[in-house]
């Protein structure tokens, strides 16, 4: 793939205190840390520049740098709470590196380590989609359901979508996307720096692989995630993801 003029610069968050898995991110997993999963995905992506992990954690650093990935800089304990949000992680991030680098990036992309199951090259496709129109702002991989979708709101049941037909078929019904930015998005820098993962313009990739639904969380996520894997591995379906 050719290469392009802007700095692209995939961030993956990673810090030290997960609680549904102690030490969730380095967690052996088929053979390899949960993390490495991320990190060598994003490293096959001929479009990115830069694959940094932002951590609080030494061991979790090493793990990465062992896998590939920088660690230029100690993540702030004030970004690291059970409470963080990725957002002000993601701006910390390129503002770390313009500071003390000045190294202006033009693109992020956002991956998390519990989302290890991506299709094969759909990081590269959503940073491709939003290197190739100026009228993007973010390009994320989404699934489509045609499920129902309720909230509550002044304990009263109200539709997500006002014009969804029942007594419709399914295959006949408009699909509606479900966002799955940890699997891969690419968004410009000027919404990371206003703390805005996804910018007003998007496009998205979709992502309707059988095993894409898995975000690893507590240990029963991780040990369907090893299933998973045996299973791609004997039925020889596994080279269709990033793994």
């Amino acid at each position: 793939m050719e290469k392009n003029s802007k700095k692209v610069v995939a961030v993956i968050l990673a810090r030290g205190g997960s609680k549904g898995i102690p030490r969730k991110n380095i967690a052996p997993l088929a053979g390899k840390p949960l993390i490495a999963y991320t990190i060598e995905a994003a490293k096959r992506c001929s479009l990115i520049d830069r694959v940094i992990v932002s951590t609080d954690d030494d061991e979790i650093a090493k793990v990465a740098r062992d896998y590939g990935a920088e660690t230029p800089f100690k993540r702030p304990p004030e970004l690291a709470a059970d409470t963080s949000r990725p957002e002000p992680c993601l701006k910390q991030a390129v503002e770390w590196l313009e500071e003390n680098e000045n190294y202006k990036t033009d693109i992020v992309v956002y991956l998390q380590p519990t989302d290890l199951f991506r299709p094969k090259g759909i990081i590269c496709e959503v940073v491709k989609k939003l290197l190739e129109n100026e009228k993007l702002d973010s390009v994320f991989a989404a699934v489509t359901t045609h499920k129902n979708f309720w909230r509550k709101k002044d304990e009263k049941f109200e539709k997500l979508a006002s014009d969804i037909l029942y007594g419709v078929s399914r295959r006949l019904r408009e699909p509606l996307y479900r966002e799955d930015t940890g699997i891969a998005l690419a968004t410009k820098v000027d919404f990371i720096k206003q703390e805005r993962r996804i910018g007003d313009n998007v496009d998205v990739v979709i992502n309707n692989l059988e095993f894409s639904f898995l975000d690893i969380h507590d240990p029963i996520d991780f040990w369907l995630a090893e299933k998973c894997i045996e299973k791609m591995k004997e039925e020889k379906t596994i080279e269709l993801y990033e793994l």
